[in-house]
């Protein structure tokens, strides 16, 4: 006598990964708390050391000597840091989920020198100057450049290969920052910005610009997590996730958009910033496993973290000078990309 079991997508989704609940949840509150010491780490660590009585003066409101006032400039670098990672983390999970490739990356597959290059011809071309025209500009750009990406790297025998998509996105990435130089070039009124804020950092950020980029990495958040049963089911293949039922090419789209939101809204204001979304996700699957229920969420704290981090290691390290944190997390994510490429050893074009 034999009994045929008909999985549900919930089912799949727990079939996927079999780890104990106590112990994601207590890598959760690993997590939180070492987030949580690195933005304190990130307000009180700079050019000049803050105390603690200094930053609650400036909490407090009091903006007398150089001290509560540093930590008034610090505080919205902080906060940027932990949305730009956490957006960042996520994004790059729910493209690995989509294209169920371990090399997917804003930054790798140029979906970020994408966003740069929309904004970039946004102001020179167009006068465009507020950030919440740049916003939708860079998501604009970030959605075109992914679609071409995943359109290329699909072509010929195989579908979307790891390395096809990896190649693909490096041949866009490539074009479209010559063509931003182009770009940028005869532009000496521009120049100047443009060449800073390409680099990714931090810095110099506002409260006013975090409240204006916020609604947008809200939406990409939660349309992100709310992907993440479909993710789940996608990670079985495309028949059998038809066969549970799921609308695979909805799920894949909506997903995707979600992660195109997040990094298209975090270049905007923070620069393309590479490699976190690869890192991250990779590091959280080691911790929770591959269900994604668990992994976005751990890779949007992790990422926050990894950031924050990042920021105040090219603080420490160049100190009383810095350095961008963008050229921080390519030295973390680039012999980590190679060391994932040689892993795997993929040999399709």
């Amino acid at each position: 006598m034999t009994t045929s079991t008909t999985l549900t997508p919930a089912a799949s989704s727990v079939a996927i990964v079999r780890r104990p609940k106590r112990l994601r949840s207590l890598w959760l509150l690993v997590s939180l708390g070492a987030l949580a010491g690195l933005m304190l780490a990130s307000v009180m660590i700079g050019s000049r050391e803050v105390s603690w009585a200094e930053i609650m003066a400036a909490l407090g409101g009091s903006v007398d000597g150089f001290g509560p006032a540093a930590v008034a400039t610090r505080i919205p670098r902080t906060l940027l840091a932990v949305v730009a990672g956490a957006a960042l983390g996520l994004s790059g999970a729910v493209m690995q989920g989509v294209t169920r490739n371990p090399l997917a990356d804003p930054g790798i597959l140029g979906v970020n020198v994408g966003a740069s290059l929309a904004v970039v011809c946004g102001m020179a071309y167009f006068g465009l100057t507020s950030a919440s025209g740049m916003i939708w500009v860079a998501i604009a750009g970030a959605g075109a450049t992914a679609v071409f990406v995943y359109t290329i790297g699909s072509l010929g025998r195989g579908g979307s290969t790891p390395l096809k998509l990896a190649l693909a996105g490096a041949a866009t990435s490539a074009a479209l920052a010559s063509f931003v130089t182009a770009v940028v070039l005869p532009r000496n009124d521009i120049a100047e910005g443009v060449r800073s804020w390409q680099i990714g950092g931090v810095g110099g950020v506002t409260l006013e610009s975090i409240r204006v980029v916020a609604p947008f990495l809200l939406v990409g958040l939660i349309v992100s997590l709310l992907s993440a049963r479909s993710l789940n089911s996608l990670a079985l293949g495309d028949d059998l996730a038809a066969g549970l039922g799921e609308r695979v090419a909805i799920a894949r789209a909506a997903a995707a958009i979600g992660a195109v939101v997040l990094c298209g809204a975090v270049t905007a204001v923070a620069g393309p910033i590479g490699f976190v979304g690869l890192v991250v996700p990779h590091a959280c699957r080691l911790i929770v496993g591959v269900d994604h229920r668990w992994l976005l969420p751990f890779s949007a704290v992790l990422g926050a973290a990894l950031l924050t981090g990042a920021d105040v290691l090219g603080r420490i390290v160049a100190r009383p000078s810095e350095i961008d944190v963008g050229i921080i997390t390519a030295l973390i994510g680039a012999p980590f990309f190679i060391y994932i490429v040689r892993r795997r050893k993929v040999r399709e074009l």
